[in-house]
């Protein structure tokens, strides 16, 4: 048996790394065939070091990154090609394909890169942290109350933009000797500037109900997926009224550690399948797209796991509900939002119905809605977060100038000293 699961391990190791070797063939040859870039015409980096699967954390960071390269050009380096060829295919920043370290040096040889930013925390990051003189910035791929907000990893940064007063009280909580004022800057929410897209339905009469739970988790203090414990209960009880509308937009890695949980997947996307094909005018949707913002903005409630979803959500202030996780293990910071929030329990999940139509109508529940909103995101006024972000971006270059200039005063003081010298030899 161990000899058999050691080929199987053995066959899928050499089909990833044929596949891989593939991709980035096909990606060198998509960029031999482009112009090359002008010398140092890029002054803030995106660094991504992830392949397609988690692409999800780039592309919420397009139009944000689109806005801010008419100030600053944006450039993104892309460590694996899967990740490369669907930016590429995408409409992220220009692309610059650096899989090897040697690759990422030739890069950054050639631009004047002032900012690089990451929007997750791949262990690879830290092979970019090597290069000084320039600021490394965490601005993350969503604002969440999950452990990861509040990783030690913080202090590989030089800062990081984050949402608002709420992420600077989670980490001032849990890190030591994190000077929280001086690293971190507010920007809001850009991302909530751009939500866009094309309704896939008609809208009518029904309740617009959003499901986006998260994926299973890893390990025990991350078990926040409720596919499985609340999941299909709650879309088959919206499916059989007739008058709700149902948008499930599952995380794309739903499934990947358990294959139960996959399963439970499959079957609601199913079950909406066969409520669209039993009456058609009800238009329920499967969301596998790669655009979030209309969701966002279409649904009269959201149903959500602990996630960066919460506070997508949260930053277009309309009712939500969060899935209580069914692991005790689970982590929940209930400092924040999530101690007033409006928990949707499994068993609960039944009467999903009568709890969306309570949280639609309770004005205590849309009070304390607005108090949250406004501490986890400050003024969500339209294009308030963009003028933010491109301020803490401003701020940064202005810090690189005085830094840079303080650099070339200290290297000709040297070279007077040294002439000094040699004139006093001479003498």
């Amino acid at each position: 048996m161990g000899a058999l699961s050691d080929a199987k391990k053995a066959y899928r190791l050499l089909k990833r790394a044929l596949a891989s070797r593939t991709a980035v063939q096909r990606v060198r040859r998509r960029l031999a065939e482009t112009e090359p870039y002008p010398t140092g015409h890029f002054k803030v980096a995106v660094y991504f070091a992830d392949g397609a699967v988690n692409m999800y954390q780039m592309r919420q960071w397009y139009r944000p990154l689109a806005e801010l390269a008419r100030r600053w050009p944006v450039v993104v380096l892309s460590r694996q090609a899967t990740g490369t060829e669907k930016l590429l295919d995408e409409a992220s920043p220009p692309v610059a394909f650096v899989p090897k370290v040697r690759d990422l040096e030739r890069f950054i040889a050639t631009q004047d890169i002032r900012i690089v930013l990451y929007v997750n925390q791949n262990t690879r990051n830290f092979q970019m942290f090597r290069y000084g003189r320039r600021w490394h910035v965490f601005i993350n791929h969503g604002e969440s109350d999950k452990m990861y907000m509040t990783t030690n990893q913080y202090k590989a940064y030089d800062y990081a933009f984050v949402a608002g007063q709420a992420a600077r009280d989670r980490l001032s909580r849990t890190l030591w000797d994190y000077d929280v004022d001086r690293r971190t800057i507010e920007i809001g929410r850009p991302q909530a500037d751009h939500y866009s897209g094309t309704l896939p339905f008609v809208p009518d009469d029904r309740t617009v109900v959003l499901y986006a739970p998260t994926w299973e988790g890893d390990r025990p203090s991350a078990h926040y997926g409720s596919i499985a414990s609340h999941g299909e209960t709650l879309v088959a009880r919206l499916l059989a009224t007739g008058q709700h509308r149902v948008i499930y937009r599952p995380h794309p890695r739903s499934g990947v550690v358990d294959e139960a949980y996959g399963a439970a997947h499959r079957r609601v996307i199913a079950a909406i399948a066969a409520a669209n094909a039993a009456d058609p005018r009800a238009q329920h949707v499967y969301d596998d797209g790669p655009e979030l913002g209309w969701q966002l903005t279409a649904a009269d409630v959201a149903i959500v796991d602990i996630s960066a979803m919460v506070y997508d959500r949260l930053a277009a202030g309309k009712p939500l509900m969060i899935t209580r996780p069914t692991d005790d293990q689970a982590s929940v910071d209930t400092q924040g939002y999530l101690s007033d929030c409006e928990w949707l329990t499994a068993e609960s999940a039944a009467d999903v119905v009568a709890e969306i139509e309570r949280v639609r109508d309770d004005e205590a529940a849309i009070a304390r809605l607005r108090m949250w909103v406004q501490h986890y995101f400050g003024d969500t006024t339209q294009g308030v977060a963009t003028a933010k972000f491109h301020a803490a971006v401003d701020g940064l270059m202005q810090e690189w100038e005085r830094w840079q200039a303080h650099e070339v005063g200290a290297v000709r003081e040297d070279e007077d000293d040294d002439d000094e010298e040699a004139d006093e030899e001479d003498a």
